[in-house]
């Protein structure tokens, strides 16, 4: 019975896999065409050891609040590596501390960070509470980069938008204990409570004009 039901998965998987990747290089080709740097990267992995890459010694390293790249492992990779590390969510800050790391991600020698969503037209929309995450993406460090996995793939802005508001904003809320209305019926709803986590849409439409920005994109399920 097992054989069998591996037998019923593989395809599956294989056409889950190949369906992402056809996505994610729709939206690379999109990308590149608004001015992007961007790149198809075979798996996880492959992207975190291309983020080391890009990173040198001595470099200070700013990360964005993303599930992405602690599912990478790249906080515990950058520290192997001696760089230093602004994370705001690091266990034990204070709310001045990290409202202090928050203004050092915006003057980091590289900010890493991934996106809510990725449109075939080749834009990147970011939802944020306070902001400080779509501010370093647009402007500040001396590079960004953005790793992001093919789940987040969308056709459009207005799909894009959908897909944060009824899909990763309810969960996120649930996994930081938020009671927003998104987190108590799975669905976005006229907020209004002061816990409210989407208060900042960013739409970059096109690579900032003075910015390095860099998207890796993986054909696999990263981030919400």
């Amino acid at each position: 019975m097992t054989s069998e039901r591996a037998r019923d998965v593989e395809p599956f998987e294989r056409a889950r896999r190949t369906y992402l990747e056809v996505r994610a290089e729709a939206a690379v080709r999109a990308l590149e065409q608004n001015g992007f740097r961007a790149h198809l990267v075979p798996s996880g992995e492959a992207a975190a050891r291309a983020v080391l890459e890009m990173i040198g010694e001595g470099a200070c390293v700013g990360l964005g609040g993303s599930l992405t790249l602690r599912q990478l492992g790249l906080p515990a990779l950058l520290e192997a590596r001696g760089v230093r590390m602004a994370q705001h969510w690091k266990a034990g800050l204070s709310p001045e501390e990290g409202l202090r790391v928050r203004r050092e991600q915006l003057t980091a020698d590289v900010f890493l960070t991934s996106v809510n969503a990725v449109t075939l037209q080749g834009e990147l929309i970011s939802v944020d509470g306070i902001g400080n995450r779509v501010a370093a993406t647009i402007f500040g460090p001396g590079r960004v980069i953005v790793v992001a996995g093919a789940n987040k793939v969308v056709r459009d802005v207005s799909e894009g938008l959908a897909r944060v508001r009824n899909v990763a904003a309810p969960i996120n809320a649930l996994r930081l204990g938020v009671p927003t209305p998104c987190a108590e019926l799975g669905y976005c709803t006229d907020c209004r409570r002061p816990e409210r986590i989407c208060r900042v849409v960013t739409i970059i439409e096109r690579k900032p004009a003075l910015t390095d920005l860099t998207v890796l994109l993986v054909p696999e399920e990263l981030g919400i």
